[in-house]
């Protein structure tokens, strides 16, 4: 993996009022416990990263933080509002603040929308009037490095590396604080991964964004992450500092990511 690390200063950024707060949340599904008490922050400018193994409660929590599913214990606050109760047009600066980038985006695009059209109707939701529309996309798409002439094409004719720019486009397109980021690299080869955490990189130094990335690939949220949570089982078994996570890893289960991610024994 060859992403720029942040250099930003994790115990600046955790010291700023948390856009996100999770306390102690907990989801059981019928047969079985997603998460169990898990609590996390995330500060303005500041990226987060969660890393686990399938099934560790990664997406759950996702869900969780952008208000599509609600904790059977503890809270969720974005902005100080529980994200699961914002409704109607009295919430939607609220909810314009906190957006999601996929894991797919090709199953997130509207097949029969090109991919300016389906940005375009992202701001329009969000209050955007038509004839500002075109401009709006035009930006946004040179934000995330896309050409100009990518906006007419469907998500068919896309690659997966700028179908991924197109849906951070989307997400970029109400002015979020907080972009919950679930896999979006997996789908992708090491070049291109390289690429797009460069950009989120980017967008966050340029405009402030905080970012809550889930991963199951600690190289990944190795070149991304201020702060690194490591979920198993839908508890927390460490959390600390992304770049001493990499170096002294506590927990065995951290090492065996570790090693899994980069075929290293940590401290060697």
């Amino acid at each position: 993996m060859t992403g720029t690390p942040l250099t930003g200063d994790p115990s600046t950024l955790g010291e700023q009022p948390a856009l996100l707060t999770v306390d102690g949340a907990v989801k059981r599904y019928r047969d079985r416990t997603a998460l169990d008490g898990v609590s996390l922050t995330v500060a303005p400018g500041e990226t987060v990263g969660l890393v686990g193994e399938s099934g560790s409660g990664k997406s759950t929590l996702a869900r969780l933080a952008l208000g599509l599913l609600t904790p059977d214990a503890g809270t969720v606050r974005f902005a100080g509002r529980d994200p699961s109760r914002l409704r109607g047009r009295a919430d939607r600066a609220v909810r314009g603040r906190l957006q999601f980038v996929p894991q797919h985006p090709r199953g997130s695009l509207n097949p029969g929308l090109r991919a300016g059209e389906a940005v375009a109707f992202a701001l329009r939701l969000h209050g955007t009037l038509r004839r500002d529309r075109p401009a709006a996309v035009a930006r946004l798409f040179e934000q995330v490095g896309l050409a100009p002439g990518l906006a007419d094409r469907y998500p068919r004719e896309l690659s997966g590396g700028q179908l991924q720019r197109v849906a951070v486009a989307r997400a970029l397109a109400t002015g979020p604080d907080l972009v919950v980021c679930d896999e979006p690299t997996s789908a992708l080869d090491r070049s291109v991964q390289a690429r797009l955490l460069d950009l989120l990189t980017e967008l966050q130094q340029r405009t402030g964004l905080a970012y809550l990335f889930i991963s199951h690939d600690l190289a990944v949220v190795r070149h991304l992450a201020h702060r690194v949570l490591v979920l198993r089982h839908g508890r927390v078994l460490e959390e600390g500092p992304a770049a001493e996570l990499w170096d002294a890893p506590a927990h065995p289960y951290t090492r065996a990511l570790l090693e899994a991610a980069t075929g290293r024994t940590p401290g060697t």
